[in-house]
């Protein structure tokens, strides 16, 4: 019985104890409270929840937070649609102008049959960690490295590595920006989702040095600027881009490239690669 008495004191004590302090937790848990406004919980709810990071903050929450402070505009998340972003103006009290929907696009064409390397690269899977190294193993400057640091970053899993070059599924992607801001080469692009042409290269180099590395690569001869009659291509220091403000989706610009650079949408797909067919002889 003694020996009893001596075990539950002290069990009893530490009862005591632990009750005592579960009622000093609850009782500073209701004191040093931090109220939440309830807009934050309805403009959460609005949010894909995905924490992509393509808005600047580190999740929906923080995204939720900020348009409640005033610090970011209630338009501010570029994976959500229409329908959400005008349920979030209606929390605010306020009209959202629904953006343009974007897509990602790589501006690289060159996979491994018509992009020379340079050496053989066998370090970190990282195109980060590649460009590092002269640049990467292709002698384009600014071609795509391929190792898939924009696959990583994609919360949406919209981007592959196809034959040396990173591919972008438009069902998947959600326009957020991530890859656009992972990538060292700053190849990626947002243009608007229905966009049906794009430029498959960013090279910076005159064609004659062009084609001592890439087979596919933009030359810069200008034929597509010449034969758009909206004047939505233009080619500024060897770079040939569209102004899609402009563009017609006439498509005169992919029949008359020589180097055949210019993708259709219609040409390639719903956003999947395939197999590219040989550059036209040059005139």
């Amino acid at each position: 019985m003694e020996m009893m008495i001596k075990i539950l004191i002290p069990v009893g004590v530490f009862a005591a104890l632990g009750l005592l302090l579960g009622l000093m937790l609850a009782l500073a848990s209701r004191v040093f409270a931090v109220k939440v406004d309830e807009r934050e919980t309805k403009i959460a709810e609005c949010l894909p929840g995905a924490n992509c990071g393509g808005c600047g903050y580190s999740g929906c929450a923080q995204l939720a937070a900020a348009i409640v402070a005033g610090e970011a505009k209630p338009g501010a998340c570029t994976v959500c649609d229409a329908d959400a972003l005008r349920a979030i103006g209606e929390v605010m009290g306020v009209e959202v102008e629904v953006p343009v929907r974007m897509r990602a696009q790589v501006m690289c064409s060159g996979t491994q049959n018509y992009a020379k390397a340079k050496y053989i690269y066998a370090g970190a899977q990282d195109c980060i960690a590649a460009a590092a190294m002269g640049g990467g193993d292709k002698l384009c400057p600014n071609g795509c490295i391929g190792l898939g640091t924009c696959v990583a970053h994609c919360p949406f899993g919209a981007i592959s590595v196809v034959e040396g070059v990173a591919v972008v599924d438009y069902r998947k992607c959600a326009g957020c920006g991530v890859c656009v801001a992972a990538c060292p080469k700053h190849l990626i692009k947002l243009i608007p989702y229905d966009s049906a042409h794009w430029v498959g290269c960013m090279s910076v180099d005159k064609g004659s040095a062009l084609r001592g590395y890439c087979d596919v690569g933009c030359i810069a001869c200008k034929l597509c600027e010449k034969v758009c009659e909206s004047g939505a291509i233009k080619v500024d220091g060897f770079i040939a881009s569209i102004d899609y403000s402009k563009c017609t989706d006439c498509g005169k610009c992919v029949d008359k490239c020589p180097r055949n650079i210019i993708w259709s949408a219609r040409r390639q797909g719903k956003g999947l690669i395939i197999k590219r067919e040989k550059p036209a002889k040059e005139e």
